[in-house]
Formats: structure tokens, sequence, C-alpha cells
């Protein structure tokens, strides 16, 4: 399985409009195969910062997600409503023995 946390920073001025496009986004993705989860959580701590946690099957699944049109179409909209760059952070959820 793989995880997936993005990171968003949002503008404040465009709060809204990133939560009506993302809404569409989430939609779809959970009706991609391969996708096991597909959440958006909202910072306690920092304003305006959002994380989408993503579970998908394999890397396979993950990267299908990342070349589909809908998210090709979100991209393209979240472009001039994030205040930074996204961040990605991707883990392979493995057992560590410690």
């Amino acid at each position: 399985m793989i995880i997936v946390h993005a990171n968003l920073q949002i503008k404040p001025d465009q709060e809204e409009a990133f939560l009506r496009e993302v809404k569409a986004v989430i939609e779809a993705t959970r009706k991609e195969e391969g996708n096991l989860s597909y959440e958006l959580k909202k910072s306690v701590d920092q304003e305006h910062h959002y994380t989408m946690i993503e579970l998908w099957k394999d890397m396979e699944a993950a990267q299908s997600h990342n070349t589909s049109e809908h998210f090709a179409s979100f991209v393209n909209q979240a472009r001039s409503l994030l205040a930074a760059p996204m961040e990605l952070n991707l883990y392979k959820a493995e057992r560590i023995q410690l």
C-alpha cells in the first residue's frame, strides 16, 4: 500500500474556491480503481492549510491517479488558489522492525 500526504497552503481569499474545486476531485478519485481512501483534513495549527491523505493499493494506482483527467484539471485550477507549491510525501506501508 502507498500512502500520500499532499500538503496544500491556500491563499486566504481563495479558500472557498479551493473547497469547491477539491470536492470534485475527491468524488472522482474515490471511484478510481486502486484507491483505498482519499480524505481532506484541515490543519488545527496552520490557517488555510490542508492535507490530502491518500491510500493507494500500489504505486501503479497512485501514478494512474496522477495522470487522470480530473486530477490534471484540479492541479491546473489549484495553481491560482495555492499560496505555495504543493508538498508531497510518499510512504510505503510496511511494518518497520525495531
